[in-house]
């Protein structure tokens, strides 16, 4: 709200916004809250990747890019709006993060680099910084932009320092949002609340850049939500299925699963990984010297071999379930098939999924 404005009903218009935003904001939580606690399977489809959940993320960031640039085109002439250019570049590069650049869209293999050092083998860096500096980073940027800002601008001096050098600073009436973002990701209450955490922190960017009415508010949020939707129901329907990805996609899984069940490569009770990262973590080198490496004197690239990558340059899995209670198990290695996309459960191996189920002597 600018202080200098004192018509009362543009105040109140101003508050409403404000108060929407947090509304809309706190919402993803309990919308979270009630999946998980409700409907556990619809939970754990809606936070995996390419999902609407991710792609609610990707659109609220990158919307939020947008209006930062539209909002440095009202910045006072003359001056160089560097903190809003700032901002619209930071939304660009964590919203195309958030789809790892379009590779699994796309289908493209990333580089070296990514398959050896990015523990997810996707084209991002946020996956490449470590774990404990990756969360640092962005519980800094939660409470430093949307928390601290804010509440230091209320002192006088501070605010006139942040108008000469021209950092924009977000409005005080949307902290509690940023507030209960940093507070989500710091308690952690869900499973994998990282990926809620990122869909509030996009929406609040997306908020503290818009004009502070109602009606921009809430098309904003409806907009981000209706792409989320239509993007996750189109990557959905996409498919590479050629005849001859399949066959090898097939091929591949049998030689893994021959790997395992001559003894190269042993099994580890309640595991669900990618294939590389298992064999680095439980060094089961046998992986990449037995039947499924030999594939590649069949015309397998040698890249997907070192890395254990399926045809359409996605990881394959290994998950293993097992209740030595009760002597029950099911363990099988799986990928994401033509379409990219996770569909196989706990125990199951569903959808276009291409897998194997492995049977061992434990």
């Amino acid at each position: 709200m600018n202080p200098g404005d004192s018509n009362p009903d543009r105040q109140a218009a101003v508050r409403g916004s404000y108060l929407l935003a947090n509304v809309l904001v706190l919402a993803v939580l309990v919308y979270a809250w009630l999946l998980e606690v409700h409907w556990p399977d619809f939970y754990y489809m809606s936070i995996q990747e390419d999902e609407y959940i991710e792609w609610a993320s990707f659109w609220a960031f990158l919307l939020a890019a947008v209006a930062a640039i539209v909002a440095s085109r009202k910045q006072v002439a003359g001056r160089f709006p560097w903190f809003l250019y700032g901002l619209a570049l930071f939304c660009f590069f964590v919203a195309m993060e958030e789809i790892s650049w379009g590779q699994r869209v796309l289908g493209y293999r990333p580089p070296v680099y990514f398959l050896e050092h990015n523990f997810q083998q996707e084209f991002n860096f946020h996956n490449v910084i470590d774990t404990d500096y990756r969360k640092l980073a962005l519980s800094a940027t939660i409470v430093g932009y949307g928390v601290l800002l804010p509440l230091l601008a209320l002192v006088a001096p501070l605010r006139g320092i942040f108008d000469r050098i021209g950092i924009v600073v977000p409005p005080l009436g949307l902290l509690p949002l940023f507030a209960a973002t940093f507070l989500m990701y710091l308690v952690y209450p869900f499973s994998h609340s990282g990926e809620w955490v990122e869909l509030m922190l996009g929406l609040g960017m997306l908020f503290a850049l818009m004009p502070p009415e109602v009606k921009p508010v809430l098309l904003g949020w409806t907009v981000v939500m209706a792409l989320g939707i239509a993007s996750g129901a189109l990557t959905r329907l996409q498919r590479d299925d050629q005849p001859e990805m399949l066959e090898a996609a097939q091929a591949e899984i049998g030689a893994i699963k021959r790997d395992f069940e001559s003894g190269r490569a042993w099994a580890r009770c309640n595991v669900h990984k990618r294939l590389y990262s298992y064999v680095v973590k439980y060094e089961q080198f046998g992986l990449q010297q037995g039947e499924f490496a030999s594939l590649v004197s069949q015309g397998m690239p040698e890249e997907r071999a070192e890395f254990l990558l399926d045809p359409w340059n996605s990881p394959y899995w290994i998950r293993y379930r097992c209740d030595r209670k009760t002597q029950t198990q099911a363990l099988f290695v799986y990928s994401f098939g033509p379409n990219r996309r996770r569909e196989s459960s706990e125990t199951e191996i569903r959808g276009d999924d291409v897998g194997a189920y492995i049977y061992v002597n434990q």
